[in-house]
């Protein structure tokens, strides 16, 4: 899911970690789009998790932490920081053990097709590079600072030029509204999981041949728009809305949302 997922939001992944009830992404935002790329991962995954084992609640609460990294120096510290998670934790002794992370895709014959592994290998430069910085990771904290920007990985003058140019902005910008509009959002896959409670049906149960199913799918893009935040491009993701044509879906929800003001 994080492969297609970042293929379709062009993110670049340099690192990945998946532990057992967290993950952690080092990531650029190339497009702009880091939280609907979270929201469609999670979602996707939570309907995946359930499915799996059983309606158990949510997988995910609360919006994803990020943290802004200045240059290459704090970069190399996030990667490392990431890759030795599992040794920190007692899963393993040594950090290209763990399965379930990208330990193993740097500086091999053959890249991965999706990770941005050609620009790790240049920041770190060798292999000895990249396990000499694990090494002397293992016995330090990340070294993060808490802002009203969200946390910061690097010097006090990026620092102090982060909260000059924040302090500077007479209105929120582009970014800083979708920051705040996030805090208002409920995940994707709480969206759903409480869709498929109250209705007591799981979303690929629903029958779209019938009246009734079409009304339920009605209800749910609504739901995924209003209270989740997303746009029709990514809600036609989703296989229950595989069907419709992509312009078909603004109409879907503007004839839903009547039927349900006359309730």
């Amino acid at each position: 899911m994080l492969k297609e997922e970042s293929d379709k939001f062009k993110m670049k992944i340099f690192a990945y970690c998946i532990m057992d009830n967290h993950f952690h992404l080092v990531l650029e935002n190339t497009t702009g789009r880091m939280s609907d790329f979270q929201k469609i991962l999670n979602g996707r995954y939570g309907i995946y998790y359930r499915k799996c084992e059983g309606n158990s609640g949510y997988v995910f609460q609360g919006r994803f932490q990020s943290t802004l990294i200045e240059n290459d120096s704090y970069l190399m510290r996030s990667i490392v920081y990431v890759l030795t998670n599992p040794v920190k934790a007692g899963i393993v002794d040594e950090y290209c053990d763990y399965r379930w992370s990208s330990a193993k895709e740097y500086f091999q014959p053959k890249n991965s097709s999706w990770l941005d592994v050609d620009f790790v290998n240049e920041i770190f430069c060798s292999k000895k590079e990249l396990e000499r910085q694990v090494a002397m990771s293992l016995n330090r904290d990340i070294d993060k600072h808490e802002t009203k920007l969200g946390p910061i990985m690097g010097s006090k003058e990026f620092i102090r030029e982060a909260k000059k140019r924040y302090n500077r902005r007479g209105k929120p910008d582009a970014v800083k509204r979708k920051r705040k509009e996030d805090r208002y959002l409920e995940p994707v896959e709480k969206v759903i999981f409480e869709f498929e409670r109250n209705h007591g049906i799981k979303i690929e149960e629903i029958r779209t041949e019938t009246h009734a199913g079409k009304r339920l799918r009605g209800d749910l893009l609504v739901l995924l728009k209003d209270l989740s935040g997303l746009r029709y491009r990514e809600i036609a993701e989703f296989s229950l809305f595989s069907d419709i044509q992509y312009n078909s879906l603004g109409s879907l929800y503007k004839h839903t949302k009547k039927r349900m003001w006359k309730k």
